[in-house]
């Protein structure tokens, strides 16, 4: 099924390509070599300060890290998430060991998640982050250090056919892809009153 983008100028066909399935083929296995390269890419994403704030812990479906991730899932994500072959959990050192405030934290964690995706979008694999988990849960199940905090929950794996989730989310899956238009959110002038 190619979900394409509709651009309005040509953009690298890869990020055309990207989107944020919810139907993973449940007999497709990753291994953590399957993974490495975005892995990588996220590794070398820029970082304010080379801070590089950014860490992963990385569960496979069926062993223990997955099987202590997916109690945390919320909502609509229970139904789908654990049909993935991999679920990654992105966390952002927000504080340094003396409590100083990393402010750009969290935009080095969403750089370093958005170049995993890329890549992985590249080696073919499909990739769906999702905010509905209970982060303090998370943080608790894998004992994060202090300063530390879990913000998204990343699946990672092949695609499936939309049908075989329940609705709404096939619906969901097959409708229309859409965005803002440049003109919404490309200004090159004061914001007007």
């Amino acid at each position: 099924m190619s979900r394409n983008a509709h651009t309005s100028t040509p953009i690298n066909p890869v990020l055309a390509a990207r989107w944020s399935p919810r139907s993973f083929d449940t007999t497709a296995t990753l291994t953590p070599a399957d993974l490495t390269p975005a892995f990588e890419a996220a590794r070398w994403s820029p970082s304010a300060n080379n801070s590089q704030p950014w860490r992963f812990i990385v569960g496979f479906r069926g062993d223990e890290t997955f099987n202590k991730i997916v109690p945390t899932l919320a909502g609509w994500n229970t139904a789908w998430m654990p049909n993935a072959s991999a679920i990654v959990i992105a966390t952002a050192q927000t504080a340094g060991a003396d409590g100083t405030p990393n402010h750009y934290a969290l935009y080095d964690l969403g750089q370093s998640v958005a170049h995993f995706s890329v890549q992985a979008q590249t080696d073919g694999l499909y990739v769906h982050q999702v905010a509905g988990t209970d982060v303090n849960a998370l943080k608790e199940a894998f004992n994060l250090p202090a300063g530390f905090e879990a913000f998204v929950a990343i699946a990672v794996g092949k695609l499936a056919p939309a049908d075989e989730l329940p609705e709404p989310l096939a619906e969901r899956e097959k409708a229309p892809r859409v965005r803002h238009e440049l003109a919404e959110i490309v200004r090159y002038d004061a914001f007007e009153d």
